[in-house]
């Protein structure tokens, strides 16, 4: 019989300090990939930037250095150098002590995006060292760390300066983030935005390794980053700014409106992106839909016998960023992740601010006004249109239609949508094929015939109108636009599986346009995978050890149990999870690549694509 371990008193653990960040390193970054790695700079960065949005400083310097370390820096009041009440010096309490901060102390910051105040002692201890230089009180102190915050050198004086600033330089502990390095492009993108949220911000973005280097600063704020989302867009009317103040809470906003189907709303509060919304949003969306139905019943363009425009109509096409500035007593963000505005204040101030501040611009600019309004007609026409349409197929599909639909797909077995997947494949042959190779317990397939439609400057009556495209909307069973409801999906994974080859990856980018166009949620609650079939075979002879190399043409051309081993059987495939980090990137890659202007799309290519023949293969 085995023996088991004692469990008692002395079985229980107590984590002290950094002990435990470094034990449960997910606990306070989220993870150890190249996601938890960049957590760990934007911890760093945060400081600088609630620094900067306090009045203290416009700069911050970052540097990727070719050993893996990176320094960042900034020009704010520096770390104060004295003596803690605890008699250690406070720049080793600051980076050593969880909950230790000036954010934790009333009056230090009177807006600040952080909460709970563990970010660089944290960073501290997932770093092999730290070495931190502070500028403050007319004098340059430094301090080291080693081996996850022990304190390899003290506070000490190393010169005199007027300058005032920190300068941060640490080497994560790349045991704990094995196979990652931090993204240049990554750093560079959220920098960027940081610069559109705050106009007197200069960022100064270095790669050492590459020299390479970029700077960010944008005196027009949020208009500049409204014109970049919108770069490669036909524009209606000029960028429309918004700001007031009320109850202490700053709104500042910026919208413009595109002649495309789709709506863009970025939102941020004390330059914390809200990726999930919250009550800005709330009052945002709620201010932006009276104001333009009261405009079109005053103007006489919505007749007493007319419906109004509903929040979807008031919104296609648009494009808009909004930025709050929420003093902490105020502060309230719902999650750890900080991804959700919970202050109720926010709601009724940016309403009030939105209607105002669009009334005054719809008098003032009747052409403009003209132009949107009638945008929201024909909206509100097309989805008056499509439900009808809906409602005509959900009452009224005739017997072939449905034998057509169930014809296409085959189910799984099971009615269970928390573990059924759904397989979209291109044409009958690899149809046919999966079908031989699926687990029919919870798999199902679903050919499709030929390259759906290009839905980037389409509108959901047009969606109807395309057969394989209705035909996705009733297998996923969860409605599309703005009426898709997440819940009601019947599948847990929806997972895109085309030939790997050039016509593969059309369909697959005409699926994800799709997808992100028309059913975005299923993309941000992780629903949406990619599969990766094979594109060779290898074969080794067991006494030769001599090997036959075979290329697959298509999904059709393989046999179903290579298909099943390789890309579909849950214990030896590789998915690709689809998921959009840069909410604000992803909006400007779909339509430069899928739209229907192409200069923009060809400027791309030619930067970002190799076309030489060599490849960096090691043999």
């Amino acid at each position: 019989m085995a023996t088991t371990k004692k469990y008692d008193a002395e079985s229980i653990k107590i984590l002290e300090g950094l002990e435990a960040v470094r034990k449960r390193p997910g606990m306070y970054i989220g993870s150890t990939d190249k996601k938890g790695l960049h957590h760990l700079a934007w911890e760093i960065i945060d400081n600088c930037i609630d620094e900067i949005i306090n009045g203290h400083g416009d700069t911050i310097k970052i540097r990727l250095n070719g050993d893996g370390s990176i320094t960042i820096a900034d020009n704010g009041r520096g770390v104060p150098i004295g003596r803690h009440s605890s008699g250690k010096s406070t720049p080793e309490v600051v980076y050593t002590v969880l909950h230790a901060g000036g954010k934790f102390e009333e009056g230090n910051y009177k807006v600040s995006g952080g909460l709970h105040g563990v970010g660089a002692s944290v960073v501290n201890a997932l770093s092999d060292w730290m070495d931190v230089t502070i500028y403050t009180d007319g004098l340059i102190s430094n301090i080291r760390f080693k081996n996850g915050g022990e304190v390899a050198s003290p506070l000490k004086k190393i010169g005199e300066s007027k300058k005032t600033g920190t300068c941060v330089t640490f080497m994560p502990n790349y045991e704990i983030f094995k196979n990652c390095q931090f993204s240049f492009s990554t750093i560079s993108e959220r920098m960027q935005e940081s610069a559109f949220l705050l106009k007197q911000l200069t960022v100064e973005l270095e790669n050492a390794a590459e020299n390479k280097k970029v700077t960010y600063h944008y005196e027009n704020g949020l208009i500049s980053f409204v014109e970049y989302m919108n770069e490669d867009k036909n524009t209606i009317n000029n960028i429309v700014p918004i700001h007031g103040v009320k109850n202490e809470i700053e709104v500042d906003i910026a919208l413009q409106y595109t002649d495309s189907y789709n709506e863009s709303i970025l939102s941020f509060v004390n330059n914390v992106k809200t990726s999930d919304g919250g009550s800005h949003e709330v009052g945002f969306k709620t201010g932006i839909t009276k104001i333009f139905n009261d405009y079109a019943r005053s103007n006489g363009i919505l007749k007493a016998k007319d419906t109004n425009f509903d929040g979807s109509d008031v919104r296609e096409g648009l494009t808009a960023v909004i930025n709050l500035r929420v003093p902490e007593k105020l502060l309230q963000f719902e999650g750890q992740t900080k991804g959700k505005l919970g202050t109720p204040e926010a709601r009724p101030v940016v309403e009030a601010v939105v209607y105002d501040s669009l009334k005054f611009y719809l008098e003032e600019n009747r052409k403009d006004a003209l132009a949107i309004v009638e945008k929201m007609g024909k909206s509100k026409f097309a989805r008056e249109a499509a439900r009808k349409a809906r409602e005509e197929a959900r009452k009224g599909k005739s017997k072939k239609e449905a034998r057509s639909l169930s014809d296409k797909l085959t189910p799984p077995q099971a009615r269970n949508p928390k573990i059924n997947e759904l397989f979209i494949v291109e044409g009958n042959s690899a149809g046919g094929t999966a079908k031989k190779s699926r687990d029919r317990k919870f798999q199902g397939v679903l050919p499709l015939r030929g390259k759906i439609l290009n839905t980037e400057k389409a509108s959901i009556a047009d969606a109807f109108k395309n057969e394989e495209i209705n035909t996705m909307i009733h297998c996923i069973g969860a409605g599309v636009g703005n009426e898709f409801d997440v819940k009601d999906i019947n599948y847990d994974k929806v997972i895109i599986m085309t030939d790997a080859d050039d016509d593969g990856a059309h369909i697959q980018c005409l699926l994800l346009t799709f997808f992100y166009r028309f059913m975005r949620p299923l993309i941000e609650e992780g629903h949406l995978y990619i599969a990766m079939p094979p594109l060779f075979k290898v074969e080794v002879g067991k006494d030769t050890s001599k090997y036959r190399v075979q290329r697959y043409k298509g999904l059709g051309e393989m046999n179903p149990e290579p298909l099943r081993v390789t890309t579909m059987a849950p214990e030896t495939r590789n998915l690709i999870k689809v998921n959009i980090t840069d909410a604000a990137l992803a909006e400007k890659r779909v339509s430069v690549l899928m739209g229907d202007v192409v200069e923009p799309r060809k400027d791309w290519i030619n930067e970002n694509v190799d076309f030489s023949l060599e490849d960096d293969f090691k043999i």
